[in-house]
């Protein structure tokens, strides 16, 4: 039987996050609002033309896969990517932030998602934020750094949408929300885990030195309609 980090979207799609999901046959995808990701439950013809429509209604979709999928009728490959999947099981001896930050709400979703699309942490859209709890840091009011949470799993949930405006980086914002989202997620009793760009070595190397260990290589594959 396949660990559920193995197919992560579609853990979180047919599990615990099924409430955000938009169905097309036996294909899943987060409504587009809330999310990107999508997956399958093979890659049977059948099931595979269920995910080629649930793209022509809604949207482009990426799928986070251990292999690529194969080709599809009716889609295209966008781009892809290899990444590491890291889970952090235990604890970092680091702690908690040594700075003020705040739980984020709806009243935040604004500068949450101006943030997001200045800094590209990765999809991120109007509803993302609902998918977990995220916390931030703020300037005068405005919102400045800010780490949560997004696929939820059996046993699991992704740390996510780690971001810092530019001319406040090198202060630590970014690893101490994460130490502490990460923390919280342990509290009750699951692993945090996360993706990162294989290529990125400098984002990597930070991920591992706050208890993050490459867990295995995956695919992410943006299909979109040809």
């Amino acid at each position: 039987m396949s660990h559920p980090l193995d197919r992560p979207a579609w853990s979180a799609l047919t599990g615990r996050q099924s409430v955000f999901a938009v169905a097309q046959g036996a294909a899943r995808r987060f409504s587009p609002e809330y999310g990107l990701f999508a997956a399958a439950p093979d890659d049977e013809a059948e099931s595979l033309a269920d995910l080629a429509a649930l793209v022509a209604a809604h949207g482009d979709v990426g799928l986070v896969e251990v292999e690529p999928p194969p080709p599809i009728p009716g889609l295209a490959v966008r781009s892809t990517a290899l990444c590491w999947q890291m889970v952090a099981p235990e604890p970092n001896a680091v702690g908690e932030p040594a700075f003020a930050f705040e739980e984020l709400t709806d009243a935040d979703a604004p500068q949450m998602l101006a943030l997001a699309t200045l800094t590209a942490p990765g999809p991120f859209f109007s509803h993302t934020h609902k998918l977990g709890r995220f916390v931030g840091v703020k300037q005068d009011g405005q919102l400045i750094a800010m780490a949560g949470e997004r696929m939820r799993l059996p046993g699991h949930t992704e740390v996510s949408g780690v971001c810092t405006h530019p001319d406040y980086r090198g202060r630590g914002y970014a690893a101490g929300l994460m130490l502490h989202v990460a923390a919280r997620i342990r509290e009750r009793g699951e692993i945090p885990f996360l993706h990162s760009y294989a290529h990125n070595t400098g984002a990597n190397a930070l991920y591992q030195a706050l208890g993050f260990d490459c867990r295995r290589e995956v695919v992410l594959t943006i299909l979109t309609r040809s």
